[in-house]
């Protein structure tokens, strides 16, 4: 288990920036902790690391996003869930998550505990905590 605290925005997405240089293809990592905790921020930085040239934001209204990046010189994608607007584990489901989970990408998941049941055990925990306005408590557990 590792634990950092950021205090500002940029820490916590240079913190995601040198995180994924320890995620593989067929990473799923798993995001907790309330709204505004920074989730999102932590995306963004974990896709930079990946040279996402895309606007990275939370797709809360059509719940995945896939984006093109690069590890090595070679193609990776990195397909973004926010389960934020799930009413149910069923619509999860429908989602088609297997694709994503089990695929050569790397899958980051807001809101995990709506799916909890779902995820697979070999996976990254991470939670944010709301420590004060701009300082946040980041902990990682890998698999």
């Amino acid at each position: 288990m590792m634990r950092k605290e950021t205090h500002s925005p940029g820490e916590t997405r240079e913190f995601g920036k040198a995180l994924a240089e320890h995620l593989k293809p067929g990473s799923v990592v798993a995001l907790t902790g309330p709204l505004g905790s920074g989730k999102t921020v932590l995306v963004q930085g974990i896709c930079s690391g990946f040279q996402v040239e895309t606007a990275v934001s939370s797709p809360s209204f059509v719940i995945i996003n896939e984006y093109p990046g690069i590890r090595s010189g070679a193609r990776i994608w990195v397909y973004h869930f926010d389960l934020y607007r799930l009413e149910s584990s069923r619509e999860f489901v429908n989602l088609g998550y297997e694709e994503y989970f089990y695929g050569k990408g790397v899958t980051l998941i807001e809101w995990a505990e709506k799916a909890k049941d779902f995820l697979p055990e070999k996976r990254w925990d991470i939670r944010l905590k709301i420590v004060a306005e701009n300082e946040r408590e980041i902990t990682v557990d890998e698999p």
